[in-house]
């Protein structure tokens, strides 16, 4: 909506506002703080009332754009007449000043929770009554409760400071009179224009692409962040701004659309700028209604409720809110197309070394072109792959894809030139060059590129080129997943999952995951997995299941990328099961030989089983960072290991046996420099799971905290450790074992605000429990995440010891409890028994919340079940958790009725109903007082 077609005076009585504002001042019986205390409730009703407008005419008709210019001239409005009461009733001196609109506000737009940045322009000779009739206007303003930033200078004193400061340049680049002494606001214009802008425009354009490239950095360096900053973020609103600025400076234009006259922009160009315009400041403006504040950030919180007010309906596979995200990441992909165009015509003009331009900018500009070898119709410039001649895709549109194939092969940047030709051709890319043998070939030699096939991919997919050549690739470009887990869109993960898997492929990050690194030059075939890791997610957003739909689409699309039939099979049953070894290894006990001949049975072969292993850890690392730690690498080697001792016909109990004997002795021969005695007895404490599944380095360091707690003569101890890399901080509890121990030290955790990713439970020989919870690290400085730990492990011991009750901590940390309204995910409860030879697995999915494992595994010990072993999953706003139980005789729960009763309770402990069996439980457990004796060793029980 064009500013001339938007009707303002349904915002504001402007002649009604000048009566009431005049009729207060005209007596002159009011002193300033008293006139000032008598405006503030006739200006804040216009401006409260005008906004309140402005947010019913963008419900109505949906444009952010008119909205924010609606809002901006309420402000003139309110600015202009405060100004006239200020020089009629107290200063007539400030008639001689000029106020003027600068930054974003002098565009003539004004988000709702937005900064009003101004600027008094004072004449030459000025006074102490004119700085204090802008001292009045200020503190009315202030007291309304804008925040304004402000300046007071001379024209002289702006034309000084915008040599030297670019912020400065840019804010008077975009001012605009609002109101006083028009002559001087015409002044610094025109002495801006002159003296400042004329022959600077490569100075200035090199600033503000440098600022841009500084603020992604900062905001992470990537459009497709699923809880995007809509005004700093890549593709957003300052984003567009920039390319404004640089077209305003650089082409002396006032509106986007007279880039088309000098062939910067074509009309649909223009038209998408204006598009996305008005679609960003929709979004912010209902961003900062929504909150009452200036809310930057898209989050999920105000995601739903913001599509809703978009009118966005939910389709099949995608919801509402999905559908309004994935718009907004076109949109912002949009911006990048157009930051590219603009960029690539500027250069054009710059090569052409216009006068005036110093002899640095005209060799920055001047055409270095060098042949390729190899190719007649691509040239280097300058380290930059362009384009022969103009007709290079029409002539042959299998050149787009070769384009990339040689900026590959000979490590050149891609010419923003014919990435605008690209970006114009892509309708060239239809069937017939998707069926091209040669496109496909050359596309393969990219993707299993060992130099950096991830960012060619990215650069393809930048281009829109990836998406017209794979169209189901395309369907889940820019598509988001509602949830807390992904911090990516689809296609950016895939793209950051080929990169994880060249990572392995080069050797590097061999610290991270040692064992696919190892494996990886012994895996035949790499073209396979490069295609499934790219393809694994393929069909997101969909109906059915995307892992069986994926393979459906692999089956069609592998023949024409080139694969044979079995390399297509093996693509395809790896994009089918590429959730079974994450969801084996974090939601199973891998020590249970019922979980490896369940896993083992539908991996067959080792083959599949390495390919598996490593598409595995690249989706695990592209998801987002912090998702990988250690402690899921961990449990992929032990999963990988067991199953490749039952493939290779290796896999017994005695075998099983052996290994843990074997271990026992190691951690033996570990204790060298301890008492004969005293290796024998704490090398002989623990049962198989723990000797099979503990680093030989942890057992010592165990090792050690018991001894030392026995010679101390304590019944319960802690014992911290924090590793920054992998983001995780470790509590390691020694207590008697009890039934509810589990529970009450969830319940400490909980209550000292320490969120729990996973607790790994043993019990020693002596009848002990060797606990160690792993809560994610909160402080990047390992002296304050150890002090805090420290709290943590404090809390636990004073609940055990019964120093404190459970009960009233947790209420105490509930009360501070921001409940999450933004996901909706109904409780689920699954009871197998066919997981385990020995065990019932219970499986429970909710939603996350202070003190639920606390709460679950309460339960579980009310209904007289065992665990036997725990894995807590988080999947960001999700948790999976398995329990391995029995009951206290130590058999399988059978009974259908006590099933539907541990199904029923679990349930309605998730959903936080009322549970009245539970009222009146112990909030902890006793420990024995130390024994005084301390050479011996404690044994306690419960």
């Amino acid at each position: 909506m064009a500013k001339n077609e938007i009707d303002f005076s349904e915002l504001l009585d402007l002649a009604r506002l000048r009566i009431d504002c005049e009729a207060i001042v005209k007596d002159g019986a009011l002193r300033q703080l008293e006139a000032r205390g008598a405006l503030l409730p006739v200006l804040r009703k216009a401006s409260v009332e005008g906004r309140k407008k402005a947010r019913e005419l963008l419900a109505k008709d949906g444009s952010g754009l008119a909205c924010a210019r609606r809002i901006s001239w309420l402000q003139d409005q309110i600015i202009t007449v405060l100004h006239d009461i200020v020089v009629a009733g107290f200063h007539p001196e400030g008639k001689d000043i000029a106020v003027a609109a600068v930054g974003g506000y002098g565009r003539g737009t004004l988000a709702p929770g937005s900064d009003i940045d101004l600027l008094f322009l004072l004449p030459e000779k000025n006074s102490d009554a004119m700085r204090k009739a802008v001292e009045f206007l200020l503190y009315v303003l202030w007291d309304l409760g804008f925040k304004v930033g402000h300046a007071t200078r001379t024209v002289e004193e702006c034309i000084g400071l915008s040599k030297g400061d670019m912020t400065i340049r840019t804010a008077i680049l975009e001012s605009r009179y609002i109101c006083g002494s028009a002559p001087l606001v015409t002044d610094l214009e025109t002495r801006f224009d002159k003296e400042i802008v004329a022959d600077t425009g490569p100075e200035f354009i090199a600033a503000k692409l440098a600022e841009r490239d500084a603020r992604h950095q900062k905001a992470g360096d990537t459009r497709y962040l699923v809880e995007p900053n809509v005004k700093e973020g890549k593709g957003g609103l300052r984003d567009l701004h920039t390319l404004f600025w640089i077209a305003k400076y650089y082409y002396r234009v006032r509106d986007p659309a007279e880039l088309v006259k000098f062939g910067v922009l074509s009309r649909e160009e223009t038209r998408l700028f204006e598009k996305a315009d008005d679609f960003l400041w929709a979004v912010r403006c209902h961003m900062h209604f929504l909150t009452g504040k200036a809310e930057e950030r898209l989050s999920f919180d105000i995601q739903r409720e913001i599509a809703e007010s978009l009118g966005y309906q939910s389709r099949p596979g995608l919801s509402a809110v999905e559908r309004f995200m994935k718009h907004y990441f076109l949109v912002s992909k949009n911006v990048g197309d157009l930051t590219r165009i603009l960029c690539a015509a500027l250069e054009e003009q710059q090569a052409k070394a216009a006068p005036g331009l110093t002899r640095r900018v005209i060799s920055r500009f001047t055409k270095r072109l060098h042949k390729i070898p190899g190719t007649l119709d691509f040239v280097e410039d300058r380290g930059r792959i362009n384009l022969a001649d103009p007709d290079v895709f029409k002539r042959d549109p299998i050149n787009i894809i070769r384009f990339f194939h040689v900026a590959d092969i000979n490590g050149l940047e891609l010419h923003p030139d014919a990435l605008k030709r690209m970006t114009r051709s892509l309708s060239l890319i239809d069937q017939t060059v998707r069926e091209n043998d040669e496109a496909n070939r050359l596309f393969i030699s990219m993707l299993t590129s060992r130099r950096d096939p991830a960012l060619m991919l990215r650069r393809m997919n930048e281009a829109g080129v990836l998406g017209r050549f794979i169209p189901e690739f395309g369907k889940v470009v820019a598509m988001m997943q509602f949830n807390m887990y992904h911090h990516y869109t689809v296609d950016e993960h895939l793209i950051r999952s080929v990169e994880a898997l060249s990572e392995v492929d080069q050797g590097r990050s061999a610290e991270i995951h040692p064992l696919s690194n190892t494996l990886m030059p012994g895996i035949e075939e790499r073209t396979v997995l490069y295609v499934a890791v790219l393809l694994h997610d393929v069909a997101k957003g969909r109906q059915e299941d995307h892992s069986i739909a994926g393979a459906r689409i692999a089956r069609k699309l592998c023949p024409r990328l080139g694969l044979n039939p079995k390399q297509t099979e093996l693509v395809v049953w790896l994009i089918e099961q590429h959730l079974l070894m994450s969801m084996t290894a974090q939601t199973r006990d891998l020590h249970d030989r019922k979980t490896i001949t369940d896993f083992a049975e539908k991996v067959q072969s080792m083959d599949r089983l390495k390919l598996l292993l490593v598409l595995t850890i690249c989706d695990i690392r592209a998801v987002g960072p912090g998702v990988w730690n250690g402690w899921k690498g961990q449990l992929l080697r032990t999963l990988y290991y067991e199953t490749e001792l039952l493939l290779s016909g290796g896999f017994s109990e005695v075998s099983r046996k052996e290994r843990a004997k074997l271990a026992e002795e190691e951690l033996f021969q570990a204790l060298g420099d301890w008492s004969q005695k005293d290796r024998r007895t704490y090398s002989k404490l623990h049962y198989q799971p723990y000797l099979l599944s503990v680093s030989l380095e942890d057992q010592v360091r165990h090792a050690t905290f018991i001894r030392d707690t026995d010679k101390a003569g304590q019944a319960l101890a802690t014992m911290v450790r924090t590793d920054n890399f992998h983001a995780i901080t470790e509590i390691t509890v020694l207590a008697p074992d009890h039934p509810r121990l589990l529970s009450i030290i969830a319940g400490a955790c909980a209550a000292a605000g320490a969120n729990i990713a996973d607790a790994q439970i043993f019990t020693t020989s002596d009848g002990r429990a060797l606990d160690t919870i792993l809560i994610n690290r909160e402080f990047p400085v390992d002296e304050d995440e150890l002090r805090r730990a420290g709290t943590i492990s404090r809390m636990i011991e004073d609940v055990l010891s019964g120093k404190k009750r459970l009960p009233e901590v947790i209420a105490t940390r509930a009360k501070s409890r921001k409940r999450n309204k933004t996901f909706v995910l109904p409780p689920s409860v699954t009871l197998s028994n066919t997981l385990s030879n020995k065990f019932t697995v219970i499986e429970v999915e909710c939603l996350d919340r202070t003190g639920l494992l606390a709460d679950i595994t309460a339960v579980l010990a009310d209904l007289s079940l065992d665990i036997h072993s725990a894995h807590i999953t988080t999947f960001g706003e999700k948790v999976i958790d398995t329990f391995y139980v029995t009951d206290l005789v130590g058999q399988k729960v059978v009974n259908e009725n006590r099933q539907a009763n541990i199904s029923a309770r679990l349930k309605a402990v998730m959903a936080e109903q009322e549970d009245e069996l539970r009222s009146g439980m112990p909030s902890g457990i006793i420990a024995p007082a130390p024994t005084p004796t301390p050479s011996r060793k404690t044994k306690a029980s419960a």
